[in-house]
């Protein structure tokens, strides 16, 4: 068998680990940048909600004010007729219908004043939402622009990490090396780990005798019986 070297393995999994490591994170970072993009349009849309309730005030006032224009030309109307008719009666119903329309003016124009100062409170409420929503936008599109940069600085180190891991794999012979393919194949799981009070440092359980020894001396590979890792001494 190959010259065994505890020493060569572990380069190769410390780089390795860093490889794997930029690789997920590279992961993360498109779905964090979605979720800050779901924050920026949640914040946008409550903008448009606190607009939207000051806007249909605006145009409740408005309709309230056609409301009181028109029955104040309806009076007007009335009082022309009045002029005109010759039967009391006719004159006594014009008159009915005149002081009905004003007192629905009078209604008319209290909820005028209550929309009024909803309005007011309105458009407070926006004032301050639409101030504070643009704040934090403006933190989620910096947050997104270091995202988008660190992305590409990681891209350059992961593009050194690989690199890095294809210049330690050869100096690892070829049947150490297929047994560290072999259990890296597991993500998250350390190929090499070190056996002390007879454990194995991965699976924790009991190596047998003959497996320590050999660990220890360093002479050639020893694995862990239960769990397959590479197991070494650490004086």
């Amino acid at each position: 068998m190959a010259a065994f070297s505890i020493e060569k393995l572990l380069v190769l999994q410390e780089r390795d680990s860093k490889r794997l490591a930029l690789e997920q994170q590279l992961t993360n970072v498109p779905r964090e940048i979605a979720a800050v993009e779901a924050r920026i349009a949640a914040e946008k849309a409550a903008i448009e909600t606190a607009k939207a309730e000051w806007h249909g005030l605006e145009s409740k006032k408005k309709l309230l004010e056609i409301e009181i224009k028109t029955s104040e030309e309806k009076i007007a109307k009335y009082r022309t007729q009045q002029v005109q008719v010759r039967k009391n009666d006719e004159y006594q119903a014009l008159t009915h219908e005149i002081e009905t329309t004003q007192v629905g003016i009078g209604t008319l124009e209290e909820q005028e004043i209550g929309v009024m100062f909803t309005i007011d409170e309105a458009k407070k409420r926006f004032a301050a939402a639409e101030a504070e929503l643009k704040k934090n936008i403006t933190g989620h599109e910096t947050r997104i622009r270091t995202l988008r940069e660190r992305e590409v600085q990681m891209q350059a180190e992961l593009k050194a990490a690989q690199e890095a891991v294809a210049t330690a794999r050869p100096e690892v012979p070829e049947p150490q090396r297929r047994i560290y393919d072999r259990i890296a194949i597991k993500p998250g799981h350390p190929v090499c780990v070190t056996v002390n009070g007879g454990k194995c440092g991965g699976c924790h359980l009991k190596v047998p005798t003959h497996i320590e020894v050999m660990a220890r001396t360093g002479s050639e590979i020893a694995t862990c019986d239960q769990c397959g890792r590479v197991v070494y001494w650490q004086s």
